[in-house]
């Protein structure tokens, strides 16, 4: 009765070490898939820095609506969206639309695009797993998972908006589907296995093949081998495998190439090399827009010298201890592998020989990656100061290019552990042989208990400093967009600045616009006259808005701005009176106001001794502008114009300061329209100070003692 009681806990234990990993293992995956939507949705609530995720997200929308382009027609210019390429009055991304799709669906589903960020997370820990298990076993499988869903770089690149972990997950899917596929003999995974690298290669050329060159490779081996051995007709069944593989995975190949017929009119011309024919892999002279730079084989080893060397000590997980465990499992495996074992760990009947394929093939990622990523220049671009990790892109998303890596990483630091821990083990059995079991116990459950702590501590540290610099843009962000968020907008229309140049989310990118331009909010960029009236006689009947700020925007996210939105009209009549008044703080004992337009005419007058205040008065009469007072000559004015109104105070010494303020005007036959409130700036020692005078009436606090801008306009009959 007790031996058959004992042979029951036995059995139960056996169940419970097969049945646990895949437990442990989905629950790997959906901690995933929750911290990356928790960090999603708060580190990232506003988006990052990082502005390609506008172009993602406009994207998907336009995909939902049905359209690979935007139309914007003659407004092309006060729409164009970050890293679109314009054709006429056609808009197209740079990026293919795979990411951007994937992004789709959850949006039409849940109307959350985080969700998608979260099946990412999750599918890319349970295909680690799966690897883990056919590579080893499913200890190894959990334990592989836990390491990338913990690395620095999964957590974080994955809860934005950018195509680099869905991209691995369609080539973990690959990888999982052709190595299924290879043991099981099946046409369906062969099948799966060419729709995902094909997926793969529509989304990312370039990191599709770098990852299936090792798989390619030994594709044509096994092509080779059985046609050697058994003739080419009938055709063997590794033949037949491998060839539905690339079949599917050539259809994609020629959707691909489809695609850049449709938007770029050659198939062989990318979408980004429209945008920018030299942005492409190689060496030589690459450029973007106004960056460029010889990109050289001496320039890409030091770049990507340091981005390996920040991977493997700041993005993997538990930093240069991962990467340890990382190589030592390596170093297990090569050895078992060229003696022709199994690793250890792994099921009394699984097939040494596979279990050696799958692990060079996983291996040769280690080879591939970081050899063909000495090619493409993006390594060299995310490093802002190559010898300082807390500078840069790669500072704040760690290097994306190389995200692929950490599935070998994550791999062989999994065989590590199980290594390390056999080791432990056994130097356990000879504590317990030369002193007591007890104290062979104690030795193990101190080691693993400190190595899990040390472990853990390193990979909170590593995680945390990208968090921290993110979180503070993201505190940036909020408080910009703060006037936004508390505005309900309904049929309404809102000029926005550009600080980054004439693009939209760049770096507003949570403010766009519906592929249509017909949503309840239009965000148009603030450009010149000619294109705001443009953009205001296209929108005649919404409510109209102007977004601003005080201060410089740059990227330095300790460097805030104070939002302004203020709502505008367009006033309209033969003839326009203003009246500007502003405030005159103490010691000023002279001043001067200029009224002045753009075809670089103006008229002007002195103040001797001001007091309190000045008011100036001014009128736009038809095609002129005047100033009522100090007798002056009218100044013509333009078709569509810039009044500019200065009022500059000085004191003894020489100091000065400028109230600046700038109406946008349009003449024609029956008068005058001016668009109003005009954008006042209040700048000190200058004239023209930009945003960073920007007048805040409802803080007075931001500006000196003294200091205050008022401004009315009324319509006057002639």
């Amino acid at each position: 009765m007790r031996r058959r009681y004992a042979n029951a806990r036995r059995a139960a234990r056996k169940r419970a070490v097969r049945s646990d990993p895949p437990l442990v293992a989905a629950g790997i995956a959906l901690v995933a898939g929750v911290a990356v939507f928790l960090l999603a949705t708060t580190v990232f609530g506003y988006h990052s820095s990082n502005h390609d995720e506008g172009v993602y997200l406009t994207q998907a929308a336009m995909l939902l609506d049905g359209q690979l382009e935007l139309h914007a027609g003659d407004l092309v210019g006060a729409f164009r969206p970050w890293f679109f390429v314009e054709d006429g009055g056609r808009l197209y991304p740079k990026y293919t639309p795979v990411p951007a799709a994937m992004y789709a669906v959850s949006m039409a589903l849940f109307g959350e695009p985080r969700v998608t960020l979260a099946a990412v997370a999750a599918g890319n820990a349970a295909l680690v797993y799966a690897l883990g298990r056919m590579l080893v076993d499913r200890r190894t499988g959990a334990v592989a998972a836990g390491f990338f869903a913990a690395s620095p770089l999964a957590l974080v690149t994955t809860s934005v908006f950018l195509p680099y972990a869905p991209t691995t997950l369609l080539n973990l899917l690959f990888a999982v589907a052709y190595l299924y596929g290879i043991r099981e003999g099946s046409a369906v995974a062969a099948g799966v296995a060419g729709v995902a690298i094909g997926l793969a290669f529509f989304a990312r050329p370039f990191t599709a093949v770098l990852f299936a060159i090792p798989f390619v490779c030994h594709a044509l081996y096994r092509v080779g081998t059985a046609i050697r051995r058994a003739g080419l007709l009938p055709l063997p069944g590794p033949v037949r495998r491998q060839v539905l593989t690339a079949f599917f995975g050539l259809c994609f190949v020629g959707v691909t190439l489809a695609y850049n017929a449709r938007l770029t009119g050659s198939p062989l011309v990318f979408p980004y090399e429209a945008f920018a024919p030299l942005d492409g892999p190689g060496f030589g002279r690459r450029r973007i827009l106004g960056h460029s730079i010889v990109y050289s084989p001496e320039v890409a080893l030091e770049a990507n010298g340091y981005v390996l060397r920040y991977f493997s000590t700041r993005w993997f997980t538990a930093g240069i201890l991962g990467t340890a465990l990382s190589v030592a499992g390596l170093a297990f495996s090569a050895r078992r592998w060229y003696r022709g074992e199994a690793v250890p760990g792994s099921s009394v009947d699984r097939d040494s020989r596979f279990q050696r394929t799958a692990g060079v093939l996983i291996a040769g990622l280690f080879v591939t990656v970081p050899v063909g990523n000495l090619l493409f220049w993006g390594n060299f671009n995310i490093l802002a100061t190559p010898s300082d990790p807390t500078d840069g892109i790669v500072s704040q998303f760690g290097p994306f290019y190389h995200f692929d890596l950490l599935v070998p990483f994550s791999l062989f630091a999994a065989v590590g552990v199980f290594a390390c821990w056999r080791f432990l083990r056994a130097f356990g059995s000879r504590l317990k042989t030369r002193w007591s079991p007890r104290a062979g116990k104690a030795f193990l459950v101190v080691a693993l208990l400190a190595s899990v702590l040390l472990v853990g501590a390193v990979n909170v540290t590593a995680v945390s400093a990208p968090l921290e610099r993110n979180a503070a843009h993201e505190a940036k962000h909020e408080a910009a967009y703060e006037p936004i968020e508390r505005t309900s907008f309904e049929d309404a229309l809102v000029f926005i600045p550009t600080p980054y140049g004439d693009w939209q989310n760049h770096p507003f990118q949570y403010l766009r616009n519906d592929p249509g331009f017909d949503g309840d909010v239009v965000y148009a960029l603030d450009r010149d006259p000619p294109d705001d009236f443009a953009v205001l006689d296209a929108y005649p009947d919404r409510t109209h808005y102007r977004y601003t700020y005080r201060g410089e925007w740059t990227s330095d996210p300790n460097r805030h701005v104070v939002p302004k939105l203020e709502p505008l009209e367009i006033r309209r009549g033969p003839t326009l009176e203003g009246e500007t008044t502003v405030g005159v703080p103490e010691r000023v004992d002279r001043a001067s106001v200029r009224l002045e337009a753009d075809a670089d005419t103006y008229a002007g007058y002195t103040v001797a001794d001001p007091d309190g205040s000045i008011t100036a008065n001014w009128t736009l009469d038809g095609d002129t502008a005047r100033l009522v007072e100090g007798d002056t000559e009218p100044i013509p004015l333009e078709e569509t114009d810039t009044v500019t109104l200065l009022v500059t105070l000085a004191q003894a010494d020489g100091s000065t300061l400028t109230y600046r303020q700038e109406t946008t005007v349009r003449t024609n036959d029956g008068g005058v329209e001016a668009v109003w409130p005009p954008e006042r700036y209040v700048c000190p020692l200058v004239t023209d100070c930009g945003t960073e005078g920007t007048y805040l009436p409802d803080d007075p606090d931001a500006h000196f003692d003294g200091v205050w801008f008022e401004t009315r306009m009324r319509n006057t009959e002639r």
